[in-house]
């Protein structure tokens, strides 16, 4: 659910996780049922995470600590404060005196501070949103929809110490990989790659979830970390959080906020 600033990347489109075979062959009937179980289990992860609830969530708010990280090494801890809005909107507000505030909205971004309000560089913006867009929630609100989604079955796997089911989600164009506790069937860890335009690879993009408790009937997982190629980038830990606030939209609108910086040609 929304993720730290860095360097930009653009999402490369992914091939289906699974070759079409000949309708009604042998192949095809093992690739139906390994679809099957795939969406068998991210169902009952859905049903993990609230149902219904989790589905028609609307926004949130949360208090609690951020670390960020430069080079595997950890600065300084520092308490945080987040408001997100559904389906593209989100505020955090960072120091004890809650004076850097960062505002993201549909395709524009902020900062403000002692300074004032100038726009988020569009590289930033740009990472921001590719990790929007392959977000939990975005998966399970958006990408299920999609007329082209397909689901695979990868197998039994350990993630973050813990046995897991591994299931590849694809909306047509691109694929995360999900973790799922076989055991109480809560989503452990999610990745994506995607093309670095920068050096013509492939970046790899991992958040984690822990420590669930059931809050307004949503599994909400008060510790969360983010990893970048492997190395970590943001962890955060709630202290509390409370949804379906009605949060105005006021509130994701800077005062006087001046025009997004223009994309630099390639």
């Amino acid at each position: 659910m929304a993720a730290a600033l860095a360097c930009a990347a653009a999402a490369q489109t992914s091939s289906p996780p699974v070759a079409p075979a000949a309708a009604g062959g042998p192949q095809s009937r093992q690739e139906d049922e390994n679809a099957r179980k795939a969406h068998a289990i991210v169902d009952q992860m859905i049903a993990a995470l609230g149902g219904a609830a989790y589905l028609n969530m609307q926004d949130y708010e949360t208090e609690g600590r951020s670390y960020a990280f430069s080079h595997g090494e950890s600065g300084l801890g520092f308490p945080v404060w987040r408001f997100w809005k559904a389906p593209d909107k989100e505020r955090v507000e960072l120091t004890k005196q809650r004076d850097v505030i960062q505002i993201f909205h549909g395709d524009s971004a902020w900062e403000i501070t002692f300074k004032g309000t100038a726009a988020i560089p569009p590289a930033a913006l740009e990472d921001y949103k590719l990790q929007r867009e392959h977000s939990l929630p975005q998966v399970v609100r958006v990408w299920l929809k999609s007329p082209d989604v397909a689901y695979f079955y990868a197998g039994s796997a350990v993630a973050e110490q813990k046995p897991a089911d591994h299931v590849t989600i694809y909306n047509g164009h691109e694929s995360v990989d999900l973790f799922i506790d076989i055991t109480n069937h809560l989503p452990i860890k999610k990745t994506f790659t995607h093309r670095n335009e920068q050096f013509h690879d492939k970046d790899t993009e991992e958040e984690t979830w822990g420590n669930y408790r059931t809050v307004q009937g949503i599994a909400t997982p008060y510790d969360y970390q983010r990893k970048h190629n492997g190395d970590i980038v943001v962890q955060r830990f709630i202290t509390r959080i409370a949804y379906n606030k009605g949060l105005s939209d006021a509130l994701f609108t800077p005062k006087n906020a001046p025009a997004m910086l223009p994309e630099k040609k390639k």
